[in-house]
């Protein structure tokens, strides 16, 4: 897999690759990323067609999708019992 560019933009990183006969487009937002991949003949097999895909509907999509992680991420620790924590192997 290889970087075949970026898509410029105010709240995310958004790196395009190409790997074989697929596209992958990459949001990084903080701690959270999304992938959406694209096989050859899906009309996004380089970087012009990837920017043009990802349109402000399709970002607005993308944000919420973030949101919706971060909330779930957010959730699951409340859930957790004060002072828990993970346990790691005693390495010697």
């Amino acid at each position: 897999m290889r970087i075949i560019g970026y898509i410029p933009h105010n709240s995310f990183k958004i790196t395009v690759f190409k790997d074989g006969g697929r596209v992958s487009v990459k949001f990084e937002n903080g701690m959270y990323e999304q992938v959406y991949k694209f096989r050859d003949g899906s009309g996004v097999e380089n970087l012009n067609e990837a920017a043009e895909f990802v349109d402000a509907l399709f970002l607005a999509e993308v944000q919420k999708t973030f949101t919706f992680m971060h909330r779930s991420k957010m959730q699951t620790f409340g859930r957790r019992e004060p002072g828990q924590e993970d346990e790691f192997d005693v390495i010697i």
